[in-house]
């Protein structure tokens, strides 16, 4: 079986937060999730997380398809990679395969850890080291070859010499071991370091000793390999992962007009020909169809978009938008609202829980919340669904073919049937049965010379 451990069980210190700071977000997504999916993506069917003081934290974020070990951490416990690895040892057969990763990487790429495997079977290897190179290779672990180009050992930046330190391939902390191996070795590692700390690296001295075979594979994306240990790192981190993304969907037809200032999460979709303006953020596992327009600074989340519906500066949270509408500019679609085919959503109206026909109009100032308007409705400015009365939340509907007027209060629970024709002004408290005409408003009084008697 293919086993892989993630250490996430680091306080996070230089992050300064009270969060765990594998659950820290790029483009909104927690740090770990990155790394988890891409061992899963690269099928490795056992996924271990070891976990540290931030256990509850982590739990409670990721609950399926993971086994959690607890890694103690304090002054009367041992420190370091290889500790950490041994809280996970009996989780091993002899003949599985086990990938060392870190919790804090989430730049990792499924593709990245399959060349990887690839690269370990393909040459019989009983250990790699994933491995890059590096201009300024300063804080991390040296990589020394042999003349044959196999692993002689990997020496940490402070246990290292003058010469070691200009060595510019380096340790990603990543490895691939054979299971029965990997245990072998951690039984037989010690702290004897500048550190005082358990090193994975020591395993590899340990095989190499005894005559195994130990190879490197050279990621062809150092950034692969980037960790995260400060808020700094974070943003750079978040900023490669939006150009990964941002060109993933441009290769795909998408026109993203400044890919600088477009912002998508990494599980959304988007058809070809779809056009996204500046300012605009798509979050969460949103779907967008082909043709659309996506105006500047609008903000999509867990949404689906069909095709060629036109969105101008607006907000829409978990709904759906049906192909050829138009929201915008400044509406604002609340969550578990369907929005049907060829509407029209102008400025300032909101959307709350509500369905909407096809064909139906709203093009301003208009609040539609808990209710059901059918197909070739009219709502005119000002018009409020009036739908809770302090304690409950109650839901109106409204036929096809209706016309409700401008500054209109519907008062629910009411029912309003078809072809229905609701005055300007009227406040509606009553059903309203086809056809008829509803007029709920006071009869106008003018005053003659009033104002001159005033």
């Amino acid at each position: 079986m293919n086993i892989s451990i993630i250490l996430a069980a680091g306080e996070g210190t230089r992050m300064k937060s009270k969060y765990s700071k594998v659950l820290h977000k790029i483009c909104n997504k927690p740090i770990l999730e990155y790394v988890i999916e891409s061992s899963k993506g690269a099928k490795f069917e056992k996924n271990i997380v070891v976990v540290g003081d931030n256990e509850d934290q982590v739990k409670a974020k990721f609950k399926k398809d993971i086994i959690f070990k607890k890694q103690n951490i304090g002054e009367n416990f041992p420190y370091g990679t290889g500790y950490a690895v041994m809280q996970a040892v009996d989780e091993i057969a002899d003949e599985d395969t086990v990938l060392i990763l870190y919790g804090d990487t989430p730049l990792i790429r499924k593709e990245t850890i399959s060349d990887f495997m690839n690269y370990h079977n393909e040459n019989n290897l009983d250990a790699t080291v994933l491995t890059s190179i590096l201009e300024n290779p300063f804080g991390y672990g040296r990589i020394i070859r042999e003349d044959d180009g196999s692993i002689s050992k990997i020496v940490e930046e402070k246990d290292a010499t003058e010469k070691e330190r200009q060595v510019g391939e380096i340790n990603s902390g990543i490895y691939i071991f054979k299971g029965s191996l990997l245990k072998k070795s951690l039984k037989e590692i010690n702290s004897n370091n500048a550190q005082n700390e358990y090193y994975v690296t020591d395993v590899i001295e340990i095989l190499k000793n005894e005559g195994y075979k130990v190879g490197g594979y050279i990621v062809e994306d150092a950034n692969d390999i980037l960790g995260v240990n400060s808020r700094l790192q974070l943003s750079e981190c978040e900023s490669i992962m939006k150009n990964r993304i941002n060109n993933y969907h441009m290769s795909q037809g998408v026109t993203l007009i400044d890919p600088n200032t477009t912002y998508i999460d990494s599980d959304v979709e988007i058809g070809r020909d779809t056009i996204i303006y500046p300012g605009v953020s798509i979050e969460g596992c949103t779907k967008i169809g082909e043709d659309c327009i996506i105006r500047n600074n609008s903000r999509i989340i867990d949404s689906k978009i069909s095709d060629n519906v036109y969105i101008d500066s607006s907000v829409i949270e978990e709904s759906t938008i049906n192909k050829n509408s138009k929201i915008g500019p400044y509406a604002h679609i609340r969550p578990n609202s369907n929005i049907g085919e060829d509407v029209k959503l102008g400025n300032f109206v909101e959307v709350k829980n509500s369905n909407i026909g096809n064909n139906t109009k709203s093009s301003h100032l208009t609040y539609i919340g808990d209710s059901d308007l059918g197909e070739n409705i009219n709502v005119g400015c000002g018009v409020v669904f009036v739908n809770y009365d302090g304690k409950n939340k109650f839901r109106s509907s409204v036929g096809d073919n209706s016309f409700i007027g401008c500054n209109v209060n519907i008062v629910s629970p009411v029912k309003i049937a078809t072809d229905t024709f609701i005055a300007a002004g009227s406040t509606i408290t009553d059903d309203v049965e086809d056809g008829e005409l509803a007029i709920a408003r006071s009869r106008q009084i003018n005053k003659k010379n009033w104002t001159s008697k005033k």
